[in-house]
């Protein structure tokens, strides 16, 4: 089973969301709860009815954070090496087809967040930066065919 990593800002995020959950969504909806419940038979309520699937969606994303939290290996910034890429390091590539710069920060699975730019280990970006250096040429295999770029620098 491969090793489940999360940054320390991702650990913080994490944590954040979870006391949002715990102290201000889970209270909300149970005093939807309450509120639905007054309105007589249950088998007939569709306000119940939603809030208690809000619930259960509360409750399920509590527990998975919890397990997540509990089971992740967290990468502080003394693991993260400026000499080569790790979970934790942020690159700057060059794409060699369409002389573009880019930068990366690579992140475990749980964090991965394309609109950021945070690509996993485990994707094939990702997978394929881990322990190289800079100057060091990288390729991988994409649906549009294959990338090649050049590692500027790590940090």
């Amino acid at each position: 089973m491969p090793e489940l990593y999360i940054t320390e800002e991702g650990k913080k995020e994490k944590e954040e969301r979870l006391k949002y959950l715990k102290n201000e969504k889970r209270p909300e909806v149970l005093e939807k709860l309450k509120i639905a419940r007054d309105f007589g038979d249950l088998s007939e309520n569709s306000e119940y009815d939603a809030a208690k699937k809000e619930q259960s969606i509360v409750e399920t994303e509590i527990a998975s954070i919890e397990e997540t939290l509990r089971k992740a290996v967290i990468v502080g910034k003394k693991d993260i090496s400026r000499d080569t890429i790790g979970v934790g390091s942020t690159v700057t590539v060059l794409d060699m087809d369409f002389n573009e710069e880019d930068t990366y920060k690579i992140v475990g699975v749980i964090e991965s967040d394309p609109d950021r730019n945070y690509v996993s280990n485990e994707s094939p970006i990702g997978s394929s930066l881990i322990g190289k250096k800079i100057g060091d040429i990288v390729s991988f295999t994409t649906p549009g065919g294959e990338v090649k770029m050049k590692i500027l620098k790590i940090s």
